[in-house]
């Protein structure tokens, strides 16, 4: 399965599922779960937090409510325990659980952020190496279009650069 690395707002792509970089907790607060949920309103935020706790690397699914797609599927790559840190193997299961989830959703397109490389805390070069990795290594089943978002010009191409995909 190919993909493209591209840049905007999260909250403003057309996608079967769209990816919340979220917490165990699953509290939609800053970064993307807060472009997200500014996009939706506050009934995302209470549809995911009734789904939580989750297990660090384990997702949750919500409807878009306000969003162009079906599905949010919250990605739980950091935990709202201890250091609140993201780590190599939080990011690589939250990022897995995430395309299988949208697989078993029967999702044909996926926009997927920068799992645990923001306000958690990892290695923005070294998280989009282990996210390109797990989107290469997987094999769908319905998902044909995944796209791994960037926000601003530094995070895009970081993100390009990380996952040789700068093309």
């Amino acid at each position: 399965m190919e993909y493209d690395v591209i840049q905007g707002d999260i909250a403003a792509q057309s996608a079967d599922a769209l990816v919340n970089a979220a917490g165990t907790s699953l509290r939609m607060g800053s970064g993307v779960a807060g472009a997200l949920r500014r996009g939706a309103g506050e009934e995302i935020n209470e549809d995911a937090m009734e789904k939580g706790p989750v297990d660090l690397g384990a997702v949750a699914v919500t409807g878009a409510h306000d969003h162009d797609a079906e599905y949010v599927i919250h990605a739980a790559a950091m935990p709202h325990y201890g250091d609140g840190e993201a780590t190599a193997s939080s990011i690589r299961a939250a990022t897995r659980n995430a395309l299988e989830k949208a697989d078993e959703l029967d999702c044909q397109s996926l926009v997927i952020p920068a799992l645990g490389c923001g306000v958690a805390g990892f290695d923005l070069t070294d998280g989009a190496a282990i996210i390109g990795e797990e989107i290469v290594d997987y094999e769908p089943d319905t998902l044909e279009d995944v796209r791994f978002i960037a926000y601003s010009d530094e995070e895009f191409d970081a993100i390009r650069a990380a996952t040789g995909n700068d093309e």
